[in-house]
């Protein structure tokens, strides 16, 4: 048996071949009619649970196949403006038009395909202000800037210096945007709540600000996939009675679909599969805890949820990406000290007029430069492993680019499954780095050394490419990018830059994006930086 949404009709088109029993059962079923001419049946959309139904009693007597590629391709363009600064791709107006029309609904786009973007455009259109924007610790600031970069709408990070004053600031539209990470819902919206052996949503009591919010978005939703964790009900809560609830994610199921109830419970969209216990009875049963798995999938397509992948609109990908994240560092004290340091030292560098003297200034400048670089990515490793734990949950690969060993041991501690290719290793141990994480799927993060991995390694099972360190010129970024992107390479390549917030890693993108000639130089020999680097350096800090 065959079932099929035909978009030009609106409805379904049923075919199996003849049996008393199903021509019986299926025409029990709202608004069924045969049609002679093409021996199939017709069944309209509104009808989809009594079809469900049927499918699920056809089981005994034949293999029912779901076909959810139609429901898949359902996806409007975007008919009116846009509204954003920078034009969006034709695969993200169709994201954009399909969440306007859903408002309630999961974007399960793989990542690098920009659900960020699509989800700020969704809100913006609606004008469904004051918006929460709930997220992991290491993307506040990066959700903070693509607000400003995709909209003339301002967004407030929530901080403890805003804890009891930013509802005058959203009551006034001063700010139309907050964000807040998952470990600081109950600090800004949890008035009190109850002890309980099985935590639900009736044991906690919201502050009244919660209402103040017309629209929500969750990011990285699949976090709540328990419907006993705090953090799962906090969202479900806060998003209750809202117009607009987007959870973003490129997992929405982590292990099995009952990681989807709580999910589809804060979207509010739980009673469209008939509740929680139909839903485990229908989709949750069998030895696997899995079931029905076609029938869920083209329930989702239909009701709530949409999903592309970058082979699909590859074509309208460049070949490689490149996405600059901001996060706090956890040591900004040492860091200032340190950043004043050399910002007294580069005054008296310009203000010098001896050749020899400048000369020799400068070589300390770039130590004092390298320093400050060096405590910069100390300061990132926290959010870093963050970032990396959320990625994981995707399932693909990703590869790491950094060049402190404080780093990379830090990182091995955090992933005790990964490889590293660095300067410590031998051929031999590289080689091996390399074809696990090739060839075995269990090796999902390989560690690199921006120096020792930067040339001549193929890495091509991940088109994912994280720096915590920067290089210090284009060509080196596009080294290290390109052992992800040569020949095998199936997908764009993403490049993604963990810049520290308010420090020299914001001066050294800029040079890297603005100043592609400066020749390739950094910790190690200070004769092979130009001599306009630290100039500009100065310059900068003016």
């Amino acid at each position: 048996m065959n079932i099929q949404l035909d978009l030009s009709t609106d409805q379904y088109v049923v075919e199996f071949d003849f049996h008393p029993v199903l021509a019986r059962e299926i025409k029990a079923v709202e608004g069924a009619k045969y049609i002679p001419s093409l021996k199939v049946w017709n069944v309209p959309r509104k009808s989809l649970p009594g079809l469900h139904h049927f499918a699920e009693c056809a089981k005994q007597y034949c293999d029912v196949d779901w076909q959810k590629r139609a429901i898949e391709s359902e996806m409007p363009d975007l008919l009116i403006p846009h509204q954003l600064k920078l034009e969006p791709r034709n695969y993200q107006g169709k994201g954009i038009a399909r969440g306007l029309v859903l408002k309630r609904f999961i974007n399960a786009d793989e990542p690098g395909l920009g659900k960020t973007l699509q989800s700020i455009a969704t809100v913006n259109i609606a004008r469904s202000f004051p918006c929460l924007v709930i997220c992991p610790s290491s993307l506040k600031i990066n959700w903070e800037r693509e607000w400003s970069k995709f909209t003339d709408k301002k967004a407030m990070v929530l901080t403890d210096d805003t804890r009891d004053n930013w509802p005058y600031y959203a009551n006034n539209g001063l700010y139309q945007v907050f964000i807040v990470n998952y470990e600081s819902l109950k600090k800004y919206f949890v008035l009190h709540e109850k002890k309980s052996e099985r935590f639900s949503l009736k044991d906690v009591t919201f502050k009244e600000n919660i209402d103040l919010f017309n629209s929500v978005i969750i990011d990285e939703i699949h976090r709540c996939k328990s419907a006993t964790t705090q953090q799962s009900n906090y969202c479900k809560g806060i998003a209750q009675g809202k117009e607009y609830v987007i959870g973003l994610t490129g997992t929405p199921i982590v292990n099995k679909p009952k990681d989807l109830v709580p999910q589809l419970s804060i979207i509010n969209r739980l009673e469209d599969f008939g509740g929680s216990i139909n839903f485990g009875k229908q989709f949750c049963a069998g030895p696997t805890e899995a079931s029905n798995l076609k029938v869920l999938s083209a329930m989702l397509y239909e009701k709530c949820m949409f999903r592309r992948e970058k082979k699909t609109v590859l074509k309208e990908l460049p070949d490689k990406v490149r996405q600059l994240i901001t996060i706090d560092i956890s040591n900004r004290q040492e860091y200032q000290l340190a950043e004043n340091n050399l910002k007294e030292y580069l005054k008296k560098y310009k203000e010098s007029t001896d050749k020899n003297i400048k000369n020799a200034m400068r070589s300390a400048a770039m130590v004092k430069l390298t320093l400050l670089r060096q405590i910069t990515a100390k300061g990132k490793v926290k959010e870093a492993i963050d970032y990396i734990c959320d990625f994981q949950q995707s399932g693909k690969k990703i590869i790491v680019f950094c060049s402190l060993h404080i780093v990379v041991d830090q990182l091995k501690h955090a992933f005790p499954t990964s490889v590293s290719v660095t300067g410590r290793e031998n051929q031999e141990q590289k080689q091996r780095a390399v074809d696990s994480f090739q060839r075995n799927d269990k090796t999902n993060i390989i560690i690199c050394s921006i120096k020792a991995a930067g040339v001549g390694l193929t890495l091509t099972a991940s088109s994912d490419v994280l720096f915590i360190e920067f290089p210090w010129t284009d060509a080196d970024c596009c080294q290290c990018e390109d052992r992800a992107h040569r020949l095998g390479q199936k997908d764009s390549v993403t490049g993604r830059y963990l810049s520290g917030k308010n420090t020299i890693d914001e001066k050294v993108y800029q040079i890297i994006q603005t100043k592609k000639g400066i020749a390739s130089a950094i910790m190690g020999d200070s004769e092979a930086i130009p001599e306009s680097t630290i100039d500009l350096i100065a310059n900068m800090f003016d």
